[in-house]
Parts: C-alpha cells; sequence; structure tokens
C-alpha cells in the first residue's frame, strides 16, 4: 500500500500526543500573553498596534459579552466584521465561551446569509453598526462590549467545535463544514513540525478573507505568539501600497492564491529584497501553480528573495494536509504533514500509483452541518485504519512521485477552484434553473493569462424569451459575487454520442454584446464625461478589450474579483481616490460605478 510515510492515523497520533488539549489554539494564545504581553500581536495599515495584552484583555470583554448574551460551550456565533482588531477580537471571544464562530460577509446576499445563519443555528451575531441583525432573528453584540462578570476558566475537549464555514454546494445550497478545536491545534502543530512555519516569533501577513478556511491558518498565528500584520481589503487592491507595507514593517510570512500572486509578484518581490529577515516565507494555496510560476518561484527562492511552499488541503481537512517546497522540480503539493495520513486509491479502494486521494487523521472535520448522508458519503470508515478511524474523499486526483510527493492531477467531479475560491457549478447550474424561464443551463470554466472566469450557457423553456441581465440580477440576489458567470443564451446544449452535455463544444461566451444590461433598448451607450471615461478605460486595460459602453456590465464581461482589485487599484492611480472593492460587485454597471467614484471624490 502506497501510503505516505511522515502521516499517521487519527489513534496513531492520540497515542503519540496523549495531552492534545494542551495544544488547543487559545491556551497556547494566553501562554503567549503570559510569557511576552508586551509585544506587539496586531498592526493596522492606518498605524494601530496591539499588545498581546491588551488583545486578551479585549478578548475576555467581550467573551464576558457573549456569555450574558447567552452564548454557550458548543454554540454557533455568527461574526460579521471586517478584517481589523476587532475582528481578531471576536474570534478569540468565541472560543473563550467554548463556541464556534461561523463567517457571515456583509458582502454576500442576503438570502445566501440568512440560510446560513438558520443552518447554523446562529442565535448571536458579533458586528459593528446596524444591518446585521438578519430581519431581528438574532441578537447583535458590538465587538467593544462587555460585562460585569467575566467568563470563568473551563477545559474545552478537542472534539468542541471551533468554526463552521460554509462552502458551495452541488445541491444548490452551501454546506457548512464544523472544524473541531483539536483539529485547528493539530493543524498548527503540523505545520511547525513540517517545518513550514520558523522556528522564532514571525510578523504575518493576513491576507485570506475569514469567510475561507484559508484565513485560520494564518490569523491564529497570534496563538503561537506570532504578531499579524491586518490587510485591509483597500490594501490587497494596491499591489504597490501592499508592498511598502510589507517592508515598512519587516514582514516574514505572506499568504496568497496564485491568481493573487499574478497581480502582487513584483511589488512583494521587491519589498522582499529590503525586508531585513529574507528570505520572505510564501505560502501558496488554494489553487494549482502554474508550471510558468513554479519556475518562476523556484527562481527567486535560488536568489534567496522568497522561500515558496504550496500548500494543498480541503477545508473538510483543517486548512493543510501536505506541503511541497517550490524548487525547481515542477508543481507537485508535496509530502503529507506529520500526522496526516494520505492513500491514492482506485475505484475499488484498492492502493494505486495515481487515482483519487484520501486523507486522515486528527485534522479531519467533524462533518457537514445537518447532512449526514453527505458526511457518511464524503468521510468513509478507514479501511487501513484501526476500527471506528475515518477518512476523507477528497475528490482530488493525484498520483504518487518517486520522491513520496504528491502531483496534483485535477478533480474527478465539477468542483472547480476559480481564482482561489472553492465553487461547485452545481450550484450555479441549479441556481440558474431554478428559474421559471430557464429550462436547462451548464457552467464551466474558461482560463486565461488573466486568470479564470465563469461561463454561463442557459436555454429557455419553449416559447420564452430570455432577458440574460434581468437573470444574472436574480442570481447576484443568491449568490456571491466570485460565483457570478457570464452568461449566454442557446437554444440547446451540445451533447455528447452518450447524451451527454458535451462542454468542449460549448462557444465561446457572447460577452461583445453585453451591452445595455438594464434592457432599455438604448443601444451603443458610449461613455461620457471624466468618470465614466476614466472608469472605460480602467476597463479597456484590465479586460483586455478595446471598447466598453456606459451600459456594460463588468462581470458579465468576464470580470472577476482578482480583476476588481486591478480596477480599483488603476481607478486610485487615475482618479486619486479610494474606491472600496465591495463597490464594484454593488455597482458592476460602468455607469453606476462611475458615478459612486464621482461621488467619492467629491466628497
Amino acid at each position: 500500500m502506497h501510503a505516505s510515510s511522515p502521516g499517521l492515523t487519527e489513534a496513531e497520533t492520540a497515542r503519540a500526543v496523549p495531552d492534545r488539549a494542551a495544544d488547543d489554539p487559545l491556551l497556547r494564545f494566553q501562554r503567549a500573553v503570559t510569557a511576552h504581553p508586551n509585544r506587539t500581536a496586531l498592526t493596522t495599515p492606518a498605524g494601530e498596534r496591539l499588545t498581546f495584552s491588551a488583545l486578551d484583555a479585549r478578548a475576555r470583554l467581550l467573551a464576558s459579552a457573549l456569555a450574558a448574551a447567552g452564548v454557550r460551550p458548543g454554540a454557533a456565533v455568527g461574526v460579521s466584521l471586517d478584517r481589523g482588531p476587532h475582528l481578531v477580537t471576536a474570534l478569540l471571544a468565541v472560543w473563550r465561551v467554548g463556541a464556534a464562530y461561523v463567517p457571515l460577509d456583509p458582502a454576500h446576499p442576503a438570502e445566501r446569509l440568512d440560510h446560513m445563519v438558520a443552518d447554523a443555528g446562529i442565535s448571536v451575531v458579533v458586528a459593528a453598526g446596524e444591518g446585521h441583525d438578519r430581519a431581528g432573528r438574532v441578537r447583535v453584540v458590538a465587538p467593544d462590549s462587555g460585562a460585569v462578570f467575566p467568563v470563568p476558566e473551563a477545559a474545552v475537549p478537542p472534539g468542541a467545535p471551533a468554526y463552521v464555514i460554509y462552502t458551495s454546494g452541488s445541491t444548490g445550497r452551501p454546506k457548512g463544514v464544523t472544524v473541531t478545536r483539536g483539529g485547528v491545534a493539530h493543524l498548527m502543530r503540523s505545520l511547525e513540525e513540517g517545518g513550514v512555519y520558523a522556528d522564532t516569533p514571525g510578523r504575518v501577513a493576513w491576507n485570506a478573507s475569514i469567510s475561507f478556511d484559508a484565513s485560520v491558518q494564518q490569523w491564529v498565528r497570534v496563538c503561537r505568539g506570532d504578531g499579524l500584520l491586518l490587510l485591509t481589503d483597500e490594501l490587497r487592491a494596491e499591489p504597490e501600497a501592499l508592498g511598502a507595507y510589507l517592508a515598512e514593517h519587516g514582514a516574514t510570512d505572506l499568504d496568497t492564491t496564485p491568481a493573487h500572486w499574478t497581480a502582487l509578484r513584483d511589488q512583494v518581490v521587491a519589498a522582499a529584497a529590503l525586508l531585513p529577515d529574507r528570505p520572505l516565507r510564501l505560502f501558496v494555496g488554494g489553487e494549482a501553480i502554474p508550471p510558468a510560476m513554479w519556475a518562476d518561484l523556484a527562481e527567486l527562492s535560488d536568489r534567496g528573495l522568497v522561500s515558496a511552499v504550496n500548500l494543498y488541503g480541503p477545508t473538510e481537512c483543517t486548512v493543510d494536509a501536505t506541503a511541497g517546497r517550490v524548487t525547481g522540480d515542477g508543481p507537485h503539493i508535496g509530502p503529507p504533514l506529520p500526522g496526516v495520513g494520505a492513500y491514492v486509491l482506485d475505484d475499488a479502494l484498492r492502493p494505486s500509483d495515481e487515482g483519487e486521494l484520501y486523507l486522515t487523521g486528527p485534522g479531519l472535520a467533524e462533518g457537514y452541518r445537518h447532512r449526514p448522508a453527505l458526511t457518511s458519503e464524503r468521510f468513509p470508515a478507514d479501511p487501513f485504519g484501526p476500527p471506528g478511524s475515518r477518512m476523507y474523499r477528497t475528490g482530488d486526483r493525484a498520483r504518487w512521485r518517486a520522491d513520496g510527493t504528491l502531483e496534483y492531477l485535477g478533480r474527478v467531479d465539477h468542483q472547480v477552484k476559480v481564482n482561489g475560491f472553492r465553487v461547485e457549478l452545481g450550484e450555479i447550474e441549479t441556481a440558474l434553473t431554478d428559474h421559471h424561464e430557464v429550462s436547462a443551463a451548464v457552467v464551466v470554466v474558461r482560463r486565461d493569462t488573466a486568470g479564470a472566469t465563469l461561463a454561463g450557457y442557459v436555454v429557455p423553456r419553449a416559447g420564452a424569451v430570455l432577458d440574460l441581465p434581468r437573470l444574472r440580477e436574480r442570481l447576484a440576489a443568491r449568490l456571491p459575487a466570485y460565483m457570478l458567470p457570464s452568461l449566454t443564451g442557446l437554444a440547446a446544449l451540445p451533447l455528447s454520442v452518450g447524451g451527454k452535455v458535451d462542454r468542449s463544444a460549448l462557444p465561446e461566451p457572447a460577452i461583445d454584446g453585453a451591452g445595455d444590461p438594464a434592457g432599455t433598448g438604448s443601444g451603443d451607450v458610449l461613455p461620457e464625461g471624466e468618470f465614466e471615461t476614466t472608469v472605460a478605460t480602467a476597463w479597456e486595460e484590465v479586460l483586455g478589450r478595446t471598447k466598453v459602453l456606459a451600459t456594460d456590465d463588468f462581470f458579465a464581461l468576464g470580470g472577476h474579483s482578482l480583476m476588481a482589485l486591478r480596477v480599483v487599484a488603476d481607478l486610485k492611480r487615475r482618479l486619486g481616490v479610494v474606491i472600496p472593492t465591495k463597490l464594484v460587485y454593488r455597482h458592476p454597471v460602468l455607469r453606476d460605478l462611475a458615478r459612486e467614484a464621482a461621488a467619492l471624490k467629491n466628497r
């Protein structure tokens, strides 16, 4: 059997580390506070700094407020905050009361958030300001709240839930993955033992959204005594400013997706040359690294500027399961991390050099919230481990290499990674076919040098005439922006000889005629005035188009989240105004975005 030699089963790891509760991330944070109370725990782009003792005091105060609001161990608490000191405070406070946090991104559609709140059984949400009460069904606690009585110290078992993160679901609804405190402890321990983290405290740039599990690997670094350099969405959109921020504060670690690295590369490399602690540790994950990028990162490593590691792992296995050093031997995802078992199995669950990848170990999630059948399907019994042990069926095809590392070969289903975001194409297709005028729909990924985009193809019901712009508006009310595809109408979907959709025969997306999304029939409405023409110029440059209209929709033209970052950076340079990236999502029509830019400029 070709399993991972460095990896251990859940039972073996438990025997090797008898007191796993001592590795609990919150206990590690408290030890860091005691050892280094005056060390800087958080730094913001605005210059705010927070010591470990100050962060601990804030977290204890908020924990008392959560307890007073009725939060008990094992409960799920919604967290709806921007990436900043309040967010770190809230996450630690939720853990102090023995509860699990559930990220609620305010940029996501209300329908999606309502589903998450109901599915997770959330009754309390930590949020700043108004608009987060989910129609009055939950109690909102401000992040700077406190209560008279402190939360008593209590041991939290490794099996207690740490967080619930919702991922795209093939049935049309997002599914909640419940990860345990023991899983988080295992993540930290395995990355340390695998040499991915340095032995000395670092200054870690927190880059990922809290809605995605990659953020866990970044923010929990504070629990081991590392300092966090917080990145706002505005800073993430400006590579030059981001590079300057990393250099100013002597960053030691940066986590990024390959797609985001494409936008950041030159500025971060320039910053790395100025860092006192070189090389910059670069953790790359979320999607496969292209061969050309791998070769470039390996060359940067040879020059001593960065030390890149390719991290792989599904949400269901607590973020990271393998780690591959980016050297000159071509793309791979490395060997399993310590404590992780890996099997490559054929369709009959027999060990094979090439097949589907299955993972075992203490990092396995509890399962999918309220989805026992799906949990049983994706977390079957481990036929090679001790009785009662489980494994996770990743859905990823892999191959063992002669050196004991794993090579990623793609998916066995229609789940994809689009610029670092995990997307089930079936969820988008279900949302499309739920519309009464759509009889069939298929969604595919189109890739080019600018990244990956989603392309949707829809067939109307007999006698119906599809209004594609309005269909996309309905889709935007149900799905987050990164899941919105361009839409092309077809009389019928192309089929293979076997009667299945022939995805290779689908035409190129019909984005050239995407103007006039409001359906006004106004034809070619050219941009007018300073702001419309400036936005148009930025779009043309980023999208690689020769002409855009005032009524064009950025995402219908093939734009995606990383292109939106480039647009925001371009407009700041041209107009001298910082436009929050979320405005591109809220106002994707050129004329509307130009109006928002003018309003910000004139404030």
